[in-house]
């Protein structure tokens, strides 16, 4: 079992929310308050325990990485996720994402194509006490379409170009951010209007490349 966090860890994520994330501009409340809540310590590996509020990303093996801190929150506040809000995540990961969502969220419909790393997530989400949270090992650049529409996605890996079939898992003024680029990537901020889709680009960023059907060109 996990178990509660320490008080040293309470310290130490109440200080990452301050001065990572906080001064550099997150000003969501409710974005904030998930931050502090969930505990990030849990998701990472035992021997990189030290590092867990450590102002960037972390690898969790399998050619994976847990985001920075303030990455994972500027992508939260930009998707402006309601309470009663339906959110598609591709690219489950550690499951720290995951969990923030799910602070914020109705439910959270999440895939990870690495199974591993699927049912690592899943057992400690559940260690935890989410139950708003449904789970797929598989490929994410198909979305989840017998569950669609979302009122927002989230996709922590990256695609070349905007993955289209997941833009069409939105609602009607749904939001989707994404990482997009092999070499330069920069998040892409999409807004379904109808037939037209709205594209705000963003800050620059690193994620690992998206697998799945999307890098044969299918998706």
């Amino acid at each position: 079992m996990i178990g509660e966090s320490s008080q040293e860890d309470k310290r130490e994520r109440e200080r990452m929310v301050k001065d990572q994330i906080e001064r550099r501009g997150v000003r969501d409340k409710r974005v904030l308050a998930a931050m502090r809540a969930v505990p990030r310590e849990f998701f990472v590996d035992r021997e990189d325990r030290e590092y867990a509020f450590h102002d960037g990303p972390l690898s969790i093996g399998n050619g994976q990485t847990i985001s920075q801190p303030y990455i994972v929150a500027y992508m939260t506040e930009m998707l402006a996720i309601r309470s009663a809000d339906r959110v598609l995540e591709i690219g489950t990961g550690s499951g720290y994402q995951t969990a923030v969502l799910a602070e914020l969220a109705a439910e959270v419909y999440t895939i990870e194509i690495v199974e591993e790393l699927s049912f690592r997530a899943q057992r400690i989400l559940r260690e935890i006490g989410y139950s708003n949270i449904h789970f797929r090992a598989g490929d994410g650049s198909l979305g989840w379409p017998e569950a669609a529409p979302f009122d927002t996605i989230m996709v922590t890996a990256a695609p070349d170009r905007t993955p289209e079939r997941l833009v069409e898992q939105l609602v009607e003024g749904g939001r989707m951010i994404v990482p997009v680029g092999r070499v330069e990537q920069y998040l892409e901020l999409i807004t379904r209007r109808g037939a037209a889709i709205e594209r705000r680009d963003l800050i620059g960023v690193r994620f690992v490349p998206m697998t799945g059907e999307i890098r044969k060109g299918e998706a």
